[in-house]
């Protein structure tokens, strides 16, 4: 159970760290959720050099406060299924290219030579860029993780491999009908895991009691691979139509235990502890959805506790 290194604000380093050390004592492991650097790659970097100078030193640190690490790599760009990675797209590339799917493979074998994360997800939400890209963005995702994939095992390294896929969009939500992920299975034959990208109150459900209690199981019984929660959440305020409340969000956590154990999970993550103040962060463009994902944190963007953080306590101390 683990959450990642994001503050409620990015002004500096000593605020991911003190952001880490708050949420650690509630933790047995964390979530790297990272985007190949693309830009630094273009401009010269090696791969493997990008690796020892941004994410080994995150990863040893994670490491001293006794975290397991999970680390899933987003190729493409996490606020919009529907596109390439934003720094690819500033710079006329592509993942279609040939030499850009070389930087990736050769960046995530470094990730998983160097960091030899427990897990390690070669892909991001693969059931929604299928349905959201242009078919050729997701068969280039389809050939360049299978590549390194087969690149991974042939080297005997030691993380478990998964990729994720969207909860909503297996379901057919909100309108149905399911839709599993068998098309998954097959385009990603390399998975040890299953990792879940869950966030139910955009899928259509009113309350958290509302969640089949299914919801995890079925998708991981027609893989019958161990399944991770990787990212997902619950807001604690009303957005985008959503009505919600502190105390919702605390229902979630206790119904989300609910799901878990139905699924026999193995972790769950949150990508933010904080809820998010955007006032710290890049501006973002016209029409960006990740004001629909900021106040997911079971502690507020001033570091208060919310409702939902005992409850996550609870759960986490339970026997294992």
């Amino acid at each position: 159970m683990g959450f990642s290194a994001i503050p409620p604000r990015l002004d500096s380093t000593a605020d991911v760290i003190a952001a880490i050390n708050n949420w650690a004592p509630h933790a047995d492991a964390a979530i790297m959720h990272v985007s190949p650097p693309w830009a630094a790659m273009l401009a010269g970097h090696t791969p493997a050099g990008a690796v020892d100078t941004v994410e080994q030193p995150l990863a040893q640190y994670y490491r001293s406060k006794g975290l397991a690490i999970v680390f899933t790599v987003d190729a493409t760009d996490g606020l919009n299924r529907a596109a390439e990675a934003p720094e690819l797209v500033a710079a006329g590339r592509s993942i279609t290219d040939t030499m850009i799917q070389r930087l990736y493979r050769e960046w995530t074998f470094a990730v998983a030579q160097k960091i030899q994360p427990a897990y390690l997800g070669l892909a991001a939400e693969t059931n929604l860029i299928r349905a959201a890209a242009p078919d050729s963005v997701y068969q280039a995702l389809v050939t360049m993780t299978n590549a390194v994939a087969t690149q991974i095992n042939a080297a005997s390294l030691s993380s478990q491999l998964f990729v994720s896929v969207q909860v909503e969009v297996a379901w057919g939500r909100p309108a149905g009908p399911y839709q599993g992920i068998a098309q998954d299975l097959a385009d990603f034959p390399f998975v040890a895991a299953l990792g879940l990208s869950s966030y139910p109150y955009l899928g259509g459900f009113a309350d958290p009691e509302a969640i089949p209690v299914d919801y995890y199981s079925r998708i991981g019984q027609s893989a019958t691979l161990p399944v991770l929660v990787v990212e997902g959440g619950w807001p604690s305020v009303s957005v985008g139509g959503v009505v919600s409340s502190p105390t919702e969000a605390a229902r979630y956590i206790t119904q989300q235990a609910r799901l878990l154990d139905s699924a026999r999970a193995r972790g769950v993550f949150q990508l933010t502890f904080y809820d998010l103040d955007l006032r710290g962060f890049p501006p973002q463009p016209p029409g960006s959805v990740l004001p629909l994902f900021t106040h997911l944190g079971l502690a507020d963007s001033a570091m208060h506790a919310k409702p939902a953080l005992a409850l996550w306590d609870g759960v986490f101390r339970r026997p294992r």
